[in-house]
Formats: structure tokens, C-alpha cells, sequence
């Protein structure tokens, strides 16, 4: 099923993230994990693409597993940056071959040594690809917090605007801790004329590393109440996790309360944390 139609039905829905294996040894491990987190019935799963398309060849198998096996709807993402044109037509290729409808288009990071192939350097490129090979349904990404290369706020929304022209039919937001960010970014890009759905991606905090991680990944703010939470807890490890996940479901419920419909969880491949969300939504997101 194509995500654009899921998100059409209008209900609240919960999807979850799952990252594909570095090494073949890893993969039993990986695809047990997005299993249990399948058997939560969510909206969609993602499956993560890696940098420089080194584990490629593993998110085409888990998001066909994923369809074929659990019955659940898989959007595979696919990046670009450090990628050939005839690397991204043979993705689409095998796509299209396991009948994978939806694809999260993304640049993808650029190696820390520069060397790209020099083919592509936006998202929108590949958008636009992707939506003259089929039938896909198209995904992109979205940063309420402004993207970490990007000059300003301003900027950062015109590109995505590119994106949304070049045929993306939906956007997920990057990590974001407090809620008002999102609100006031959606103000904003409703102003320029985007009026596709936003998904809001929330990442539950269950150990400090991750703290220190999301901030470098994303530059996204902490909120003092969430970094009182951590200052408190940060050296209990259960209570660490029971916080973050709490805090979490809170951001969400808030989301859902302000009507936002979509909400994608970034699992890093923990059933746990991914079950005990969907168990403290149970009669929110049914």
C-alpha cells in the first residue's frame, strides 16, 4: 500500500525505523528485531539506506521480508550523494522487482573524505528520478530545526519546497525534543505554499550516549525539562530508558492532541522501546 494513501485516511498512525546491518554476520540479529517490531502492527516500517550505499543490497531484503513475510507496509529509503546514476537505477530496479511501492528519497551524507561521484547534490534530483522510473511513492525529508548545512531556516524550506515540486508526496521531519519547534516550522512552510503531509519523527532517548549523538547528527535543540530528565537519571540505566521512553510518549501524545497525524519512531532497532510506545498509545493510535 502506498504510504500517501495510508496518511489519507485522516487517523493518527505509528510507524517505526529500522537500520539494515553493517556486516552479513549482523543480519540474523537486524532482521529478527524489525520482526518483533513488525508484529506491533504499525502504519509502515522504514528501513535505513547506509552511507555510501554499503548496506543497500540489505534494505531491499528487509523491507521485502517486512511486506512479504510480516504483512507490513515497507518504505525503503534510498540516498544519493555517493551514488552513480546506474547504482540508484539498479536500487529502483529491484524495487520494482519485490514490488516495494514507497521510497524515502534522501541526499545522504557526504563522505568525510569529499569524494562523491559528483552526480548528484540535491534530493530534489533524485525525487525527480525516482518519480519519472514508476509508480513509486516518494518520501523526503524534512529538518523543523533547519539543516545543519544549510545558511538559514529560510533556505533550508526552499529546498524542500524543490522537493516537494520535484514530486515528493510526504515529508519526515528529522528528531526534534520540543514540540513548539515543530508547530512554529509548520506554520511557516504552510505559509510557502507546502501543503504535503509532515510525518514527525520522534526519537526516544534511552541512554546519555544518545544525547550527545543526536546532537551532533542533527543539532537539534534540548529542551531544559528534557535535560533535567537526563542530569537526574542519566546514571541509573533503567531509569534512564523508562524516562526516555516516557518522554517520548508524552511528545507524541502532545503531537497527536495538536493534530498532527503521522508519527514515525526512530527505534534504533530496540523491539523493547519500540513495544512499549505502542503499548502506552494503545487507545490512542489503534
Amino acid at each position: 500500500m502506498k504510504i500517501r494513501d495510508i496518511l489519507a485516511e485522516g487517523k493518527p498512525t505509528l510507524s517505526f525505523e529500522v537500520f539494515p546491518p553493517k556486516t552479513q554476520d549482523a543480519f540474523a540479529s537486524v532482521e529478527k528485531a524489525a520482526e518483533e517490531i513488525a508484529r506491533l502492527h504499525p502504519a509502515f516500517m522504514s528501513v535505513t539506506y547506509g552511507a555510501g550505499g554499503g548496506t543497500s543490497d540489505y534494505t531491499v531484503e528487509i523491507a521485502s521480508d517486512l511486506q512479504e513475510n510480516c504483512g507490513v507496509t515497507p518504505l525503503a529509503h534510498l540516498t544519493c550523494v555517493s551514488s552513480t546514476r546506474e547504482k540508484v537505477q539498479q536500487v529502483l530496479n529491484e524495487l520494482k522487482e519485490h514490488k516495494i511501492e514507497n521510497i524515502l528519497a534522501l541526499r545522504g551524507d557526504i563522505p568525510q573524505d569529499g569524494q562523491t561521484p559528483q552526480v548528484y547534490h540535491y534530493a530534489s534530483e533524485l525525487i525527480r528520478e525516482i518519480r519519472e522510473a514508476g509508480d513509486f511513492c516518494i518520501g523526503a525529508a524534512c529538518y523543523p530545526e533547519g539543516h545543519v548545512e544549510s545558511a538559514n531556516k529560510s533556505v533550508d524550506m526552499d529546498y524542500l519546497k524543490q522537493k516537494v515540486e520535484a514530486g515528493c508526496d510526504f515529508v519526515t521531519t528529522q528528531m526534534f525534543f520540543d514540540n513548539s519547534i515543530l508547530y512554529s516550522y509548520l506554520y511557516r512552510i504552510r505559509e510557502k505554499g507546502i501543503t504535503v503531509p509532515v510525518i514527525a519523527g520522534i526519537m526516544p532517548i534511552t541512554n546519555v550516549k544518545q544525547v550527545k549523538r543526536s546532537i551532533q547528527m542533527s543539532g537539534c535543540h534540548m529542551p531544559a525539562r528534557f535535560m533535567s530528565l537526563v542530569d537526574k537519571f542519566g546514571d541509573d540505566p533503567a531509569a534512564m530508558k523508562q524516562a526516555g521512553i516516557a518522554y517520548a510518549t508524552d511528545q507524541i501524545i502532545d503531537l497527536i492532541a495538536n493534530g498532527i497525524r503521522g508519527i514515525h519512531v526512530y527505534t534504533m532497532n530496540k523491539p523493547d522501546v519500540a513495544a512499549k510506545i505502542r503499548e502506552n498509545l494503545s487507545d490512542i493510535v489503534k
